[in-house]
């Protein structure tokens, strides 16, 4: 099994046990996801560019940082299972697809 299919199970399993189905619709789940990459963005929100690329350097700051990451994660995981969708086929179709795209900076 692969350590994304073991993640999904785990989270999916961990939704069960509790009875959170009825809560775990796309938009809940989508609103979830959003709230917790703001969670992530609040940490940097005042820092100079200086202060956030030091970030890791600082214990606390490390911590945070890899909790909102995981409550990130953890939600898409839940939202992908929710509709069917396999985020690693989409985020590797959505790469090809940059592929072709160009930004200007």
């Amino acid at each position: 099994m692969s350590d994304f299919a073991e993640l999904k199970q785990q989270v999916d399993a961990f939704a069960a046990e509790r009875e959170w189905e009825r809560f775990h619709t796309p938009k809940n789940l989508a609103m979830s996801v959003a709230i917790e990459a703001a969670e992530l963005m609040e940490i940097f929100q005042w820092l100079t560019p200086e202060q956030a690329a030091d970030v890791m350097n600082d214990p606390q700051k490390v911590r945070d940082i890899k909790g909102e990451i995981a409550d990130v994660l953890l939600y898409l995981v839940r939202l992908s299972s929710v509709l069917g969708i396999d985020p690693i086929e989409a985020g590797l179709a959505k790469v090809e697809e940059n592929r072709s795209r160009t930004w200007d900076f």
